[in-house]
């Protein structure tokens, strides 16, 4: 994307509120209903609200969604919306339930119905959305997100082919949900690893894009903002799990965090290089940016310390992958391959899948090969 358009997602509306009370007007127009969840998800007491909140038009549940959005569950779930006639999908969960949803319908919208269809859709890393002032698709998603990935208002969507162990992207404007409820009570029930790394991912999009070369106005403030926000309300999460407030303000501020990406702002190496451990490895998205934006921020000091010496101010630290560490380090989260399995030996392997495109191909210090991949991952080592 050029830095010079700013492109809006075919996103309505973010409500912030209850679900009991957000979600029934999102629905008024639907008849029939259909619940994405996971199995982890699906006796949770925010389900059960869901499910009340949806009412006579749930017409079907999808609750096997898996990490990484595996092409069987998206076609599983793609099939189940073809059989039940459902106009709306709501998706609730993390970034993996919200992905899968999203090449779901669009695998109904193409007409997508086995394995070959759905890889057919994928698209290169950094490709644009098309226009979206068209006649609305059916089905659209709602999402009620229960970790702080920001999925839900992104037009892409992750997917991953099991067999070849390679993570791949659909984009499509109306992809990103139709309407977005942010609950905090939604992110009260999910384990805190997950919630607390997951933050981690957002802070991940605000830093790589406040350190890009190429920088927006507008991706500069939500940026700013959205980490400043992160820095306070992560650790006292962290320290008062029941805090309410921190949970609503850390989802306002998951919401900022990706924002800057409209702007036409890249991100860099740590996201690629999560891509890659996420689908050879099967490393949750918030943990790969753990383990990731110390090590790239540490890797493109040379080229973009000033603009690091701002992530540094505001986590408090000397230089920005030092404060990165520490602050992931204070919410008990892992910083090192090691502390997922992954040995030394491996890092050669895993840097040979990089196929040369964004967002590795967009970090500020030019990668040039599959060797400064190899560099970025020793760095976590």
């Amino acid at each position: 994307m050029s830095t010079q358009i700013h492109r809006w997602p075919a996103q309505q509306r973010v409500r912030i509120g209850t679900v009991a009370e957000a979600l029934p007007p999102e629905l008024a127009d639907c008849s029939r209903v259909l619940l994405a969840t996971t199995r982890s998800l699906a006796g949770s007491a925010i389900a059960a609200a869901t499910r009340a909140a949806i009412g006579s038009r749930l017409a079907g549940e999808h609750a096997t969604m898996r990490a990484h959005s595996p092409v069987e569950d998206v076609l599983a779930l793609a099939q189940m919306l073809r059989e039940s006639g459902a106009e709306r999908v709501v998706a609730l969960g993390g970034g993996s339930v919200i992905d899968g949803a999203k090449v779901a319908c669009r695998a109904v919208w193409a007409g997508a119905v086995d394995k070959p269809g759905l890889l057919g859709l994928a698209v290169s890393r950094g490709a644009e959305t098309d226009a979206w002032d068209r006649v609305e698709p059916t089905p659209r998603i709602v999402a009620v997100p229960t970790t702080l990935s920001a999925a839900e208002f992104a037009p892409h969507a992750g997917y991953t082919d099991l067999d070849a162990g390679r993570k791949m992207r659909a984009v499509q404007a109306s992809q990103v949900p139709r309407a977005v409820i942010l609950d905090p009570a939604a992110i009260l029930e999910t384990p805190a690893e997950l919630l607390l790394s997951s933050g981690i991912r957002a802070v991940d999009h605000a830093a790589e894009r406040l350190c890009a070369n190429e920088r927006a106005a507008f991706s500069d403030a939500v940026s700013r903002q959205a980490l400043t926000m992160l820095a306070e309300a992560l650790p006292t999460i962290h320290r008062d799990p029941g805090n309410l407030a921190a949970r609503a303000a850390a989802q306002q501020a998951m919401w900022l965090s990706v924002m800057g990406g409209w702007s036409g702002v890249a991100v860099g190496a740590s996201h690629g290089i999560g891509y890659i451990l996420g689908g050879a490895r099967g490393v949750p998205h918030g943990i790969t940016s753990c383990l990731g934006l110390p090590a790239v921020m540490q890797w493109n000091a040379s080229v973009n310390g000033e603009a690091q010496a701002e992530i540094a101010r505001i986590l408090g630290g000397a230089t920005g992958h030092e404060a990165l560490r520490s602050f992931i380090r204070g919410l008990g989260l892992p910083t090192m391959l090691a502390e997922v399995g992954i040995g030394a030996e491996e890092i050669d392997g895993l840097a040979a899948r990089w196929d040369g495109g964004p967002p590795i191909a967009t970090n500020p210090r030019p990668v040039r090969s599959p060797a400064d991949v190899a560099e970025i991952l020793r760095l976590m080592a």
